[in-house]
């Protein structure tokens, strides 16, 4: 399955990956600023674990963001703890290549996520959470459409100090009540 996008494309997340860029993204300091990662040693062996427990597993739809241009993997992007019963799923996203910072890849990347979770997996909502000083996940979360819903103090340690995570949540207006 490919997710097709004016700049980029989203294709499943293949064992491949962990030969090339991808896990040195969670070991680059300013990728892993705000998010889990980055705190200890992240290798190809682990990458290609984490590949191999997603692949085919219904709880989650982890894609790679690819650039048209050049077919460069650029970031991931994931649909996390997928709940058939809630119909609601954990929205995620990495943009591992410091290059593309700031030009709205994450942006397109989303819209085409939330698109494939809404109109493909027939989902009713979708979730995240962020630390409260990762502002361009703030903003890319609203420009998505989703709504601030709350706040956990101090539930992130992270760069020595707890910090709060920022809640998110989109609800699918199209999807039916309880269908």
């Amino acid at each position: 399955m490919r997710l097709e996008g004016e700049r980029i494309y989203l294709r499943p997340l293949e064992l491949r990956d962990a030969d090339g860029a991808y896990p040195a993204w969670l070991n680059d300091p300013e990728v892993c600023l705000y998010n889990s990662h980055g705190d200890t040693l992240y290798t190809r062996e682990m990458a290609q674990s984490y590949i191999e427990s997603v692949t085919d597993n219904p709880s989650y739809a982890v894609f790679a963001i690819c650039l048209r241009e050049n077919d460069r993997h650029i970031g991931n992007i994931a649909l996390q703890q997928i709940s058939a019963k809630n119909r609601n799923a954990e929205f995620a996203v990495l943009i591992g290549e410091p290059s593309v910072f700031g030009q709205g890849i994450g942006y397109e990347a989303g819209a085409l996520l939330v698109d494939y979770a809404f109109s493909t997996l027939k989902l009713h909502r979708l979730y995240c959470g962020t630390h409260a000083e990762n502002i361009s996940m703030q903003h890319l979360a609203l420009k998505l459409g989703m709504s601030e819903e709350g706040r956990r103090r101090d539930a992130l340690f992270k760069n020595g100090q707890f910090a709060d995570i920022v809640e998110y949540g989109l609800i699918n207006s199209t999807s039916k009540k309880g269908a």
